[in-house]
């Protein structure tokens, strides 16, 4: 705003320098009203050219100013009180304002209405001008040096509430994340480290048995232990996997790795979990622009791995949702490529889901599962729905991913 002001000042001077020069007295006049023109034409083009750097000097030494206003009192003078260099001596009043405040203000204003009285009353010394001429121009500095003032109070005030402003948005900001990775780690304690142990406690529970038998099998006794001793260190493991990803942090755009890696790894997750629990988990993919099923991981789409990670978590987390509760037979897990969407899904034929289950009522009770596997989902931009689907009985987990979107691949970038 300053530097405004200081662009209205140079445009006035420009237009009565002539005027004053016209006016002054030949010789000497001629000389200090031509010095003062190129004074207050060169210091008001310098602060509205390069204020950020000249403003703070002005505002450190109000005397600047004040010699502004006497030189500019002969370009006053010389040119007179009926030309537009009179809207110059408003402008001091103003700035005053803008930059030092009300008292500052009261007092250029003060200042500069004594030299416009001044001016009047020496060239109209001859006329009987009415007062309110006289006092004109005084009443605008007046008035100016007020809505200085006001406008710094007013701009002052908005820069400390824009200043809170961003301060409780930085807080918010900050909370969020808090909160993000709060869930993060629940998640991936949920989907590892928990489920670990809870292996843990069952192995343990069933050497305790073989142990309380009455004629205890040595070997089996044996191959128990070893199964609590690995499952522990599984559990260890995955504790330092955790500590390490909360040092690391691997930032969401990192490169992908083998870009068959989801389909490498999705027929390898479905035979050890039919191994480790009997249950029998089958995998086919579909790739509906090339030709039908079966086409082979080599078709399929690349995924970065953080997008690869979540979706494998989640597959997990529905087979052991099989296998603990719904007592299912049989699972089918399918990836299917239609156009530009990736469709997962996972498919038991077991009891189905409590009726009225809902996100907020498992959290209530403890269950975080399916909670994570729908965070999981919103994490890499993909939709989720759990419940029946088409199927008479049991329960299906179907996620679609876009592949054109930030966490997908570009369905140009398969391979030939």
């Amino acid at each position: 705003m300053c530097r405004q002001v200081f662009g209205f000042r140079l445009a006035m001077i420009a237009v009565a320098a002539p005027a004053a020069l016209l006016n002054a007295a030949p010789g000497l006049g001629v000389r200090l009203v031509g010095a003062a023109v190129v004074v207050t034409f060169m210091v008001s083009y310098v602060l509205f050219r390069d204020w950020e750097r000249f403003g703070p000097l002005l505002l450190r030494h109000p005397s600047l100013l004040a010699a502004d206003t006497l030189f500019g009192s002969f370009l006053l003078v010389s040119a007179g009180p009926d030309t537009t260099l009179a809207y110059v001596s408003v402008c001091t009043p103003l700035l005053a304002g803008l930059v030092y405040s009300w008292r500052g203000a009261a007092c250029f204003a003060s200042l500069q209405s004594l030299i416009l009285l001044l001016v009047h009353a020496t060239l109209k010394a001859d006329r009987h001008a009415p007062i309110a001429e006289a006092l004109l121009l005084p009443g605008l500095c007046v008035i100016a040096g007020a809505m200085g003032s006001t406008l710094r109070n007013l701009m002052l005030r908005f820069g400390a509430a824009t200043h809170a402003l961003t301060t409780v948005q930085a807080r918010l900001a900050a909370a969020e994340a808090v909160s993000a990775e709060r869930a993060r780690l629940a998640r991936e304690m949920h989907d590892s480290v928990a489920k670990t142990l809870y292996g843990v406690a069952l192995a343990a529970d069933g050497l305790a048995a073989t142990a309380s038998a009455g004629a205890p099998d040595a070997d089996r006794i044996r191959q128990q232990a070893e199964l609590v001793s690995r499952s522990a260190r599984r559990a260890a493991a995955e504790s330092r996997d955790l500590l390490t990803d909360l040092r690391t942090q691997q930032q969401p755009d990192s490169p992908a790795g083998h870009g068959t890696s989801m389909w490498r790894e999705l027929p390898d997750l479905t035979s050890d979990f039919t191994a480790r629990t009997g249950l029998p988990v089958t995998f086919s993919w579909l790739l509906h622009d090339s030709g039908g099923p079966n086409t082979g991981p080599a078709r399929l789409p690349e995924l970065p791995a953080p997008t690869t990670r979540h979706l494998l978590s989640i597959t997990t987390e529905a087979l052991e949702n099989a296998y603990r509760h719904a007592r299912a037979t049989r699972v089918e897990v399918g990836a299917a490529v239609h156009g530009d969407l990736l469709r997962l899904t996972i498919h038991d034929d077991g009891r189905g889901l409590p009726p009225g289950t809902t996100l907020e009522r498992l959290r209530d009770s403890g269950h975080f599962g399916l909670l994570g596997m729908v965070e999981r989902a919103a994490q890499v931009g993909a939709r989720i729905r759990i419940g029946r689907g088409g199927h008479e009985r049991g329960t299906e987990v179907r996620v679609e991913l876009p592949l054109s979107s930030p966490n997908g691949s570009d369905p140009a970038s398969r391979e030939p």
